[in-house]
């Protein structure tokens, strides 16, 4: 049985699961930085005392977010003819960016608003006040749930090759157990990726813990 395994893990398979594992990471940071950002922005909209803006951020928020993010993937890979890549970072920002920006309007209605009164007191814009004063607090506040969303897009990333045949990680490990039909070698090729996402995605909830407890230190 260990030489079994040693025959599947060879060198060349190791190094295309890890090309595999390169692409979810790439996709996964490129997916999480537009989220984040268009999310913001849909949270400060929905927050806004401008009707249209609190409407348009709602129907894209409410809709988005209750449709699956697997038919997402389907419909802008067909609808709009994108490559491959493309389709799969857009699908997963459109509703990645709905989820996100709950969890950050939640964050920015947990702050007292007489945090936002005293930066007005002291001649700060809506701008300066949400910059400096209300986006720093509400952060530490919504960090778990932001980074637990953040595991979730790395983890689902394995949608995109049963649906538009993207070779990260999953998909590397599907190609490799179709050279190896052996229970043995899908047995191994299995407990590999699954031993690779859960380190991945628990270290990044361990920093994530860290940093909650060094910032709740740091207010006492």
């Amino acid at each position: 049985m260990i030489q079994d395994i040693l025959n599947v893990l060879t060198p060349t398979n190791i190094a295309f699961l890890m090309k595999g594992l390169w692409l979810t990471l790439k996709l996964s940071f490129i997916i999480i930085i537009l989220s984040t950002v268009i999310g913001t922005v849909l949270a400060v909209m929905r927050n806004s005392k401008n009707i249209i803006l609190k409407w348009i951020a709602s129907i894209y928020i409410e809709f988005v977010r209750n449709v699956p993010n697997l038919l997402w993937i389907f419909t802008i890979f067909l609808v709009f003819q994108l490559k491959s890549t493309q389709a799969g970072i857009t699908a997963f920002t459109v509703f990645t960016s709905a989820a996100l920006a709950e969890i950050i309007r939640g964050g920015l209605n947990a702050i007292d608003h007489g945090q936002t009164e005293a930066g007005q007191a002291q001649g700060f814009t809506q701008l300066q006040i949400m910059q400096y004063i209300v986006l720093p607090q509400a952060l530490r506040k919504m960090l778990p749930a932001m980074i637990s969303q953040f595991v979730t897009v790395i983890k689902d990333t394995s949608l995109l090759y049963s649906v538009i045949a993207l070779q990260e990680l999953f998909g590397a490990s599907q190609i490799l157990m179709g050279r190896n039909f052996e229970t043995t070698a899908v047995f191994t090729l299995y407990v590999t990726i699954a031993l690779i996402y859960f380190v991945i995605n628990f270290g990044i909830s361990s920093f994530s813990r860290f940093l909650s407890k060094r910032w709740d230190l740091a207010r006492e």
